[in-house]
């Protein structure tokens, strides 16, 4: 069709709409054909209680993959029509039961040619396409259980938008924006404290004259981000990763990744063989970013910082 032909893969979900229209259309008429009532969302519940087995709703919704409140209203409609009957469970009085009426099983027994000649009208189909659609659904059910359309959307955009993402060194100007950044993030979890006022009222003194280094993630020239690697009096670390604030406006342009990968990269080219960094436990998504960077849980040591109660370090090879 022209129009999908113009829209391409944006209108997927429109075209396999209209396809299944076009199905159902025909399955309501390929009903009435054989003379039998039946609307073509009862099937498959009609078809598992083909079996002669007696289910409990929720056994059918999960083996046909539908919800629990489509498969009772679809057991109400069918019963309303005669073709099941429902009684409680004998052995659990808190569920209901079905299984084919009479009539239904004699419109199962209506049905065999039905089956027959409706496999080998889809057969047809198949054997004069070029491609195989129902192993191509099949293929496509399994990969979406996978990863959903949605999920690979956002790791598209994701991709997409962090590529525009550029990690430059601090300078002055950036001033208002590192002191900004963080105190937006702490004051919306936590408090100001006296260590942050010292490290975001001068960065100069505090963190870039002492030998530390302060990065800021620009997107369309405006700074979005920014990561302080600390210089250390310590045995132990040489560095401390501090600072990190990402603008809320800038989830999901992998801003705190790739903040993150740029400010490692500057401890190991100055030499650093651990990094240490301080958190919260609250901020999971932090927690998981300083994980995927390499970081593990370590602990024992004193923190000027009444919110920190989580500390990490990364071992640079």
């Amino acid at each position: 069709m022209e129009f999908f032909d113009q829209t391409g893969k944006m209108a997927i979900g429109s075209r396999l709409r209209m396809l299944t229209e076009k199905i159902m259309e025909d399955a309501s008429q390929i009903y009435r054909l054989y003379d039998v009532e039946m609307q073509p969302k009862w099937f498959p519940v009609f078809y598992v209680l083909s079996k002669g087995e007696e289910k409990a709703i929720t056994a059918i919704a999960k083996e046909i993959g539908h919800s629990h409140p489509s498969v009772s209203k679809i057991i109400s409609e069918m019963a309303k029509k005669g073709y099941v009957t429902e009684r409680k469970d004998e052995t659990d009085g808190r569920r209901n039961v079905v299984c084919l009426s009479e009539m239904g099983q004699e419109v199962n027994a209506k049905m065999d040619d039905q089956y027959v000649d409706v496999g080998k009208a889809v057969d047809d189909i198949s054997a004069q396409a070029n491609h195989d659609l129902w192993k191509a659904i099949g293929e496509w059910e399994f990969l979406l259980e996978q990863k959903t359309l949605l999920r690979r959307v956002q790791e598209n955009k994701k991709l997409r938008e962090s590529a525009k993402v550029e990690i430059v060194d601090y300078k002055p100007e950036y001033q208002v924006a590192f002191r900004a950044l963080n105190q937006e993030w702490i004051s919306t979890y936590f408090k100001m404290e006296e260590a942050d006022y010292k490290a975001l009222d001068n960065p100069q003194d505090y963190i870039l004259n002492k030998g530390g280094s302060i990065l800021v993630a620009l997107y369309d020239d405006e700074p979005i981000g920014v990561c302080a690697l600390i210089k250390m009096d310590d045995p132990d670390y040489e560095f401390e990763l501090a600072k990190m604030a990402v603008s809320p406006r800038a989830q999901g342009k992998n801003v705190g990744w790739l903040l993150g990968q740029a400010i490692i990269k500057k401890a190991a080219e100055s030499g650093a063989k651990k990094i240490y960094l301080e958190s919260n436990t609250i901020l999971k998504p932090a927690i998981n970013l300083y994980h995927k960077l390499g970081f593990q849980k370590v602990g024992g040591r004193p923190t000027p910082y009444e919110r920190a109660n989580i500390q990490m370090e990364l071992i640079l090879k």
